[in-house]
Order: structure tokens, then C-alpha cells, then sequence
């Protein structure tokens, strides 16, 4: 499931906090950490190398496997051609008023190149063990719940259903198959419908449950034929409201 993860590194807090998190997931699920820096063509190599043996240290201190990569060139696209190798990405959360929004275009830009699972981490290490899936019926979403349900099934986890409805009917409806692939795992769970929009509810069950990691899927719109990177909006909205991590699923 993730045997291997990646975590790139530029020296700032938020990398070194999904650094951690790689660390924490790794312990648990026996994991390879490919740690790498892409050095911008003006930055100073020197710097890249000796981030790269700090953080090969920490992960065999850790009884971790452990490769690194110095990569010069764009982040984002040295990032997303690594990280097809990979099972998933781990990125550090922007600020809300960051440009771009608090995915940033180098999460972006993994989801639809690398088409690989991205955890937008928290500020710091969560140990992920109460799992929230965001669901509203698209096939992004449904990927998402099948990969909480891998995380759950190692975890031992009861995963909290959350969708968005201002039609309790119809809501129930929606994640009625959520709630029989759960069944049929065997998985634990908890279903919340609730009615106002897909982010504020997402936050406040979080909040009120107090789970310390989301699954949710990442929209994918087509124009001509070809996919445009369209992270589903409440993705940002709850970024915003909480500072757990946000497992996004292609």
C-alpha cells in the first residue's frame, strides 16, 4: 500500500514536517522513504547534499530503507516525474494566503502527472489513526475510500463517513455504497450527512470527532480530451479549517 514514499526537501519548516510524517507513516507500514531536493539552477548545490545526509541519517536511525536524489530543475515537475516510482507523495501545507492557494502548484502538478496519492501534511506529525473520508459518489471519492479502507484495515481504524447535504435523503443515498464496501471489509464506521457545503461540513465533523487524518478525492475535469488539474474546491476550504493531513486521491 505504501511501500514506498516520497517527501521532498527545501530547508522549510513545512517540508521538514511532512519529512516526519514520511518518518511516522514509514514505522508503520515497513515503508522505503525516497527523500530528494531539486536544486533551483542559481541555489547552492552544497546545501542540497548536506540536507540530503541529515535526512538519510534520521531514517536508518528509524530501521527504515532509505534512497536520496539530487535533482536540479523546476520542483514540480522533477517531483511529479519521481514520483511515478512511487506509492505516495508527501508535500507540506502551504499558507492560506499563499498564491495559488494552500495546495500550490507543485501538488497540483503531482496529482496530474504522477497520478499518484498526495498527503498534504499538518504542521506537524499526526499518527493517523481516526480516518475521515470526504465522500460524495465521484469515482475520485471512491478511490479514496478504498484507500482509507487499506489504511484502516492496518491501523485498525473506524473510518468516519462525511458528506455534504442540505437533502438528508438524498445524502444517505449518496454514501449507501460507501457503507456497503465498508460492511463487506468489515471496516468499522461511522457515517455523518450533514447539510451546508462539502468544506465547512468536512471541517466541523473533524473538529467535533476530533480524527487526525481526511481522505478525499481530487475532481478531475476534462477540456478536449485532456485532463486539467482541478482539486475539488472544499479540498482548499478544509486545508483552511483544520491542520490534520489531507490524503488527496487521483
Amino acid at each position: 500500500m505504501f511501500t514506498r514514499l516520497l517527501v521532498g526537501l527545501d530547508g522549510s519548516p513545512r517540508a521538514d514536517a511532512a519529512f516526519e510524517q514520511a518518518v511516522l507513516l514509514g514505522k508503520r507500514f515497513g515503508s522505503t522513504i525516497i527523500v530528494a531536493h531539486v536544486r533551483e539552477r542559481h541555489g547552492h548545490e552544497a546545501d542540497g547534499f548536506a540536507m540530503l545526509d541529515r535526512a538519510r541519517e534520521r531514517v536508518v536511525a528509524a530501521d527504515l530503507n532509505v534512497e536520496v536524489t539530487a535533482l536540479t530543475g523546476d520542483p514540480d515537475v522533477e517531483l511529479a516525474e519521481l514520483a511515478k516510482t512511487v506509492d505516495a507523495v508527501l508535500v507540506g501545507r502551504r499558507g492560506v494566503t499563499t498564491k495559488g492557494g494552500a495546495l500550490g502548484p507543485t501538488v497540483v502538478s503531482l496529482i496530474k502527472i504522477a497520478e499518484r496519492t498526495v498527503i498534504v501534511c499538518g504542521g506537524v506529525p499526526s499518527p493517523m489513526q481516526s480516518i475521515a473520508v470526504a465522500f460524495d459518489g465521484r469515482d475520485t471519492s471512491r478511490r479514496a475510500l478504498e484507500r482509507a479502507i487499506q489504511f484502516a484495515s492496518v491501523a485498525g481504524s473506524t473510518v468516519h463517513l462525511i458528506h455534504a447535504s442540505d437533502d438528508h435523503d438524498a445524502g444517505l443515498k449518496v454514501v449507501g455504497v460507501a457503507e456497503a464496501t465498508l460492511s463487506m471489509q468489515r471496516v468499522a464506521f461511522v457515517t455523518h450527512v450533514e447539510a451546508g457545503t462539502p468544506g465547512e461540513v468536512v471541517a466541523q465533523v473533524i473538529k467535533r470527532i476530533r480524527c487526525d487524518a481526511l481522505f478525499a478525492g481530487a475532481h478531475m475535469s476534462h477540456v478536449e480530451g485532456r485532463p486539467s488539474a482541478v482539486v475539488v474546491s472544499h479540498a482548499e476550504e478544509i486545508l483552511r479549517h483544520t491542520d490534520i493531513p489531507v490524503v488527496i486521491q487521483p
